[in-house]
């Protein structure tokens, strides 16, 4: 298991991934929740996946999109390097990292 903690104005959110499971957390969430419990953006949405402008389950389909790039990833270390890397393209920025239950380690 691995978590990243990020800073976006007075929020913090803290994505964990575990296996093939990516699960998040911030200041509007009593525990963590799975993606599909989260409000996303269409368009957000649109920016990444141009193709689903037009399609109905749009939301559905783009979550479906990410637990399979999650899924194909050889690591957790590889999938937290890649939530960190899209997170950071909309001014999430990373302020802490977890690794397998060790003390909380600050990004500098």
């Amino acid at each position: 298991m691995i978590g990243i903690i990020f800073e976006l104005a007075n929020e913090l959110t803290e994505v964990r991934v575990n296996g093939n499971e990516v699960l998040f957390k911030n200041n509007l969430f009593d525990g963590f929740v799975p993606i599909d419990n989260l409000g996303i953006s269409k368009e957000g949405v649109i920016k990444e996946f141009p193709d689903l402008e037009d399609k109905e389950n749009w939301k559905e389909e783009a979550i479906n999109r990410f637990k399979e790039k999650i899924k194909s990833m050889s690591s957790e270390i590889e999938a937290i390097n890649y939530i960190r890397e899209d997170l950071q393209k909309y001014g999430y920025k990373p302020i802490a990292i977890q690794r397998e239950g060790f003390r909380v380690q600050k990004i500098k």
